[in-house]
């Protein structure tokens, strides 16, 4: 499963049009600064020393005027110190698991919590992945990505992540862990912006 998973996520990535994000056709636009630019360059030199394995990506691209890199897909082990940082670049980290509490386990270890995903049509691993037992962000949502939050629900991440809830009349829900969920049951993936990906 694993390597069928590595090649499609290769191929889709082969397929993101880097550019002008005024340009309809651009999937990702530059990052914000040079800052940032050496903050992604830092973080996969780091990877690598740390024993990761960049599998696509993993380059600046100069020949644009702006602050452009490749989306980047690197293997990896959770414990690598990397792994634990937020580096705010298009750097998807891979690693192995063997079930769902092994998976939880690795998702829950980092500082951060601001919002996380699961795919699955099992619905007692989404619930599991849902609970007191499963994703410990702010936000945790089942077969759609990890970006936008309703402005209605818990929101402002846990742990390290986010500026929290404490304010207004909502300042007692900051003493409570709480999650905003988002199930979807459909065969169909929506993704932002009306993205779709030929696999």
């Amino acid at each position: 499963m694993e390597k069928t998973l590595v090649e499609k996520l290769i191929k889709a990535y082969k397929q993101v049009q880097i550019g002008n994000p005024l340009d309809e056709s651009t999937l990702m636009g530059p990052l914000i600064d040079q800052g940032a630019v050496s903050d992604y360059s830092n973080a996969l030199i780091k990877a690598k020393e740390q024993g990761c394995e960049i599998l696509y990506g993993g380059n600046v691209i100069n020949d644009k005027k702006g602050f452009y890199v490749e989306p980047t897909i690197v293997r990896a082990k959770n414990h690598y110190d990397i792994v634990q940082e937020e580096t705010f670049a298009p750097i998807l980290y891979l690693m192995r698991y063997s079930d769902l509490n092994e998976a939880i386990t690795i998702h829950n270890a980092v500082p951060q919590g601001l919002s996380s995903s699961i795919f699955t049509n099992n619905i007692i691993n989404a619930e599991t992945f849902l609970s007191h037992k499963g994703s410990d962000c702010g936000i945790a949502n089942v077969n759609i990505g990890t970006s936008g939050a309703e402005i209605g629900g818990a929101f402002g991440g846990e742990k390290e992540t986010g500026g929290g809830r404490e304010s207004g009349s909502d300042s007692w829900k900051a003493y409570m862990r709480r999650q905003t969920n988002t199930l979807n049951w459909s065969t169909d993936l929506p993704l932002a912006q009306g993205i779709k990906f030929d696999l």
